[in-house]
């Protein structure tokens, strides 16, 4: 159980960096996203987070907001996994959850 609360919440901070990663060379480079191979490879890591909140956000939310949506998601998620992996350790005991 530990193990899947582990790897759930590694691959939430994975797609963290990667979002913010995204996000902050956006914002460095400007509109000169076209031609930076980090640019794209970061586009491409964090694709499919973002095409996963496109789904089930609301129409009414700009594509422009998603990564923003995503973000908060993921925040979310990663409280969430701490909040079990907390519960499950203490449930267990602290000298079994290393």
């Amino acid at each position: 159980m530990l193990l899947a609360i582990v790897i759930a919440k590694g691959l939430s901070e994975l797609a963290l960096v990667f979002l913010l990663g995204r996000m902050v060379l956006g914002w460095l480079i400007g509109g000169r996203q076209a031609g930076n191979l980090v640019w794209q490879l970061l586009d491409i890591a964090a694709s499919p987070v973002l095409r996963f909140t496109r789904v089930f956000c609301p129409k009414f939310i700009a594509d422009g907001q998603i990564p923003l949506a995503a973000l908060g998601m993921l925040l979310v998620l990663w409280l969430l996994l701490v909040k079990v992996k907390i519960g499950y350790c203490l449930q267990v005991g602290l000298n079994s959850c290393h």
